[in-house]
Parts: C-alpha cells; structure tokens; sequence
C-alpha cells in the first residue's frame, strides 16, 4: 500500500488520535453478566535485562503501536458457565495472538499465515473452553461467541465465531459486515424462512457455531483501513432492542467513542434490556495539523 512518493504515504493514527471506548452491563432483566470485552494495543516492544554487548540500545524494538485489538464475547450456558465460557475465551485468544506476535511484527499482514494465526486462534480458545467444561461438571454445555477486531497497517482482520456483530459505519452508512452464526440464518439463507419470520422465533437465539459448542467455524475477513471509518463490535443485547437505523443515528452524530457507548446503552435499556449488553466503538481523530496527511490515509 505504500507510495514511492513520501508526500503521499499513507500514514496510521497516532496514539493519541484513536478514540475508544467499550463498555459492558448486565442490562435490566438478568442478574449476571455473561459479556466479557477487551481493547488493547499490540506493540513492538523488547525489554532487555542483561546483555553483553556495548551497543545493546540499538536493539530495543521501539514502542510504536503495531496495531490494536478490540474483542467481544457473549457467553451461553447460564449465570456462571456463560461467564467463564467468554472469560476463557477471551484469555486463549489473547494469549495465543500476543505468543504469535512475530507473524505481524515480519510480515506486512498480507500473508496467509496471518489469516492461520487467527483461525489457530479460535480453535485454541474453542479447546480451551471444551476442556474447562470437561474439568467440572458443573460447566458443562457452556460456550460463547467470540468477535475480534485487529488492526495492523493497513489492514483490518476480523475473526467472528457466533452472533455478535461488527459493524463498519462510512460515509454516513451502516453496514453489517459480520454474518450471525445462528439456526435463523441459516434458515434464511437456505429459503426455509423468510427473515421477519426466522428472526422472530426461538431459532434466532440458537447458536449454530460457537466456542465450546457441538461446532464451530471461525471466520476470518480482511478489510482494508480508514481514516473514514468508524467501527462497532457488539453482543445481541444491543442488537435485540435497537434498530440498525438507530444505531447508524448515534454513530453519526457522536462526539466521542465513549459518548456513543453510553447512548447506545441507554437506547438498548430503554427498549427493554432484556440481555447483557456490551458495545465496543472506535475510530480515528487526526489531530490539529495533521489534515494533510489524511486525504488517502488508511488506518488500524
């Protein structure tokens, strides 16, 4: 993606240009919270405690953002095996991403083994979670959701297993770019029920892929970066109560990740709460004096 002429390279965000914000609650009908999120950057980063060699300054990896990784995962199983599941989940995920952290540290994340990090990644955590269940009775049948967003320039790769969403939101439009691993849409998809129909059934609450369920089947897309877009990841306790239209509204009009979380959820309480409800919102603000740079810029 890079330009022979410096002048028009595209550049990533600063740190202090990205506006996040995720958030996570138990909603007004349930009294546990089966939701687990994380953000966090991916740095390149070498501490040396010990070394011989008189130059060994010049071996530290610099503290530059290598990227950024933002998860959401939406427990099943009941009160406290739904919780570990996407606790666990989550952890496995983490981990196997941070001891991987040489593929996208060399590589320019175009190669396929990036793509094998993350499926490698969900099946990991997919037996992470199975062996937990097999360690106590008490958890048995638990399982989880799992959507993972990872920017690393100039790419975003998303990883989703189950039915939590992303959703890309650019140049005033919204667009569900996750596909819900549920009995419904499979229904939909195979002409055996219309959508209003499908989505309105039990069928629309059955997973048909998760982590530590009977099957499950990652799904990796790729996208490229923008400056333009603004990102959403979120558990069905969002989507069950607010509209795609409403949503789009907030994201619109917001004035901060943090801002359109808090009104989400609120949206999302107000229509009835009948879920646990997490949200995820991010994208990137240049910085005063830094316009110039943007007008082809992609970013993580």
């Amino acid at each position: 993606m890079a330009d022979d002429d410096e002048s028009s390279t595209p550049r990533k965000p600063l740190d202090e240009e990205i506006d996040v914000w995720g958030l996570t609650h138990p909603g007004k009908v349930r009294k546990t919270n089966e939701d687990h999120f994380l953000l966090g950057s991916l740095r390149k980063h070498l501490d040396i405690q010990a070394t011989s060699l008189p130059e060994a300054e010049q071996l530290r990896a610099s503290n530059e953002r290598a990227g950024f990784i933002a998860m959401v995962a939406d427990g099943v199983g009941g009160q406290l095996a739904g919780e570990e599941a996407s606790r666990i989940a989550l952890e496995a995920v983490t981990q196997y991403v941070i001891h991987s952290a040489l593929c996208y540290y060399q590589s320019d994340a175009q190669a396929e083994d990036f793509v094998d990090v993350l499926q490698k990644a969900a099946i990991t955590s997919h037996d992470a979670v199975l062996q937990r269940a097999r360690d106590d009775s008490d958890l048995r049948g638990m399982a989880t959701t799992l959507t993972l967003w990872i920017g690393v320039w100039p790419w975003i790769y998303l990883l989703q297993v189950g039915d939590s969403r992303y959703y890309l939101f650019r140049n005033n439009v919204l667009t569900q770019i996750t596909r819900d691993q549920t009995m419904a849409q499979e229904f939909i998809d195979q002409g055996v029920m219309t959508r209003p129909v499908a989505l309105a059934s039990p069928w629309a609450n059955v997973l048909s892929s998760s982590l530590g369920g009977e099957q499950t089947a990652p799904v990796v897309t790729r996208l490229a970066a923008s400056w333009e877009n603004t990102h959403l990841i979120c558990s069905d306790g969002l989507t069950k109560h607010v509209s795609d239209a409403r949503i789009a509204e907030r994201l619109r009009g917001m004035t901060s990740a943090r801002e359109a979380c808090e009104g989400l959820l609120q949206d999302a309480l107000d229509g009835g709460g009948t879920d646990n409800i997490t949200i995820i919102v991010g994208r990137a603000v240049a910085k005063d004096g830094n316009d110039a740079q943007l007008q082809i810029s992609p970013s993580d």
